[in-house]
């Protein structure tokens, strides 16, 4: 299934991207959803392009997307599989002109991830993977294969930008042995791991399923694992709150 979508995704994916390169670093109204977080047109755009355009894709599949409208758990137990989607995620990073956003694709089935792509609109890169399958890097049309590395002597670690002072991550670095500590925003944390720039992610702070399923399994095609407190792979949709637990994403360690 996913050998036919993957080039699908890639053309889809790209052109999401271009839109939403159109409304960076342009002065954009910005509304405070819910939760706090930022949502902006880029946001909605790229919502409405992913959401129409796997429907055509895979007609009668669910699709979860954060920018959706709230779907009570009540009905969203019943689905054996589904698309889970950011549409923009890092939409505070893309507000600050950082360049660390992305798309995430992320396909569920059975409450585990079966399929991610998450895509760099500023650097033209695809990041895939699927179970049983090895991840893949895409830049300018050009892929290759990418795997974790053993860590050096000093632990490379990445955090986000704008979960980083939560009490519980500095009790937790502090535990740990040599490092160094690097901030990047969205979901490329995951996939820098997978490709071996970094070895280590631990997240305590907030975060949603959909900022977390796509970059997992790419991390876990790599060779890497996610896990949470127990040491338990991620599931999904198992309950009505959709906010991830607290994991730790690694590379060969």
């Amino acid at each position: 299934m996913f050998e036919i979508l993957i080039p699908k995704l890639v053309v889809l994916t790209t052109q999401v991207g271009n839109e939403i390169l159109r409304y960076y670093k342009t002065d954009m109204q910005v509304e405070g959803k819910s939760d706090g977080t930022p949502l902006t047109i880029a946001d909605q755009t790229a919502h409405h392009m992913i959401v129409e355009a796997l429907q055509k894709l895979t007609p009668g599949t669910p699709i979860l997307s954060e920018e959706s409208t709230e779907i009570p758990f009540l009905e969203r137990s019943k689905w054996d599989e589904y698309w889970l989607i950011d549409p923009l995620d890092g939409t505070r990073d893309f507000l600050e002109h950082t360049g660390e956003f992305c798309i995430c694709i992320a396909y569920i089935k059975n409450n585990r991830c079966v399929f991610g792509m998450v895509y760099s609109p500023t650097e033209n890169t695809h990041y895939y993977g699927a179970e049983g399958f090895p991840a893949y890097k895409m830049t300018n049309g050009m892929g290759q294969e990418i795997h974790v590395k053993q860590p050096s002597d000093t632990l490379k670690i990445v955090i986000g930008h704008h979960s980083s002072n939560n009490e519980k991550l500095q009790k937790h670095l502090q535990s740990l042995g040599q490092h160094s500590i690097t901030k990047i925003g969205s979901a490329l944390k995951f996939c820098l791991i997978a490709e071996g720039a970094y070895d280590y992610y631990p997240r305590f702070g907030p975060c949603s399923e959909w900022d977390t399923a796509a970059g997992a399994c790419i991390l876990e095609s790599a060779g890497g694992q996610v896990i949470d407190k127990q040491g338990r792979t991620l599931k999904y949709n198992t309950k009505e709150d959709l906010t991830s637990p607290v994991f730790f994403a690694s590379g060969d360690i």
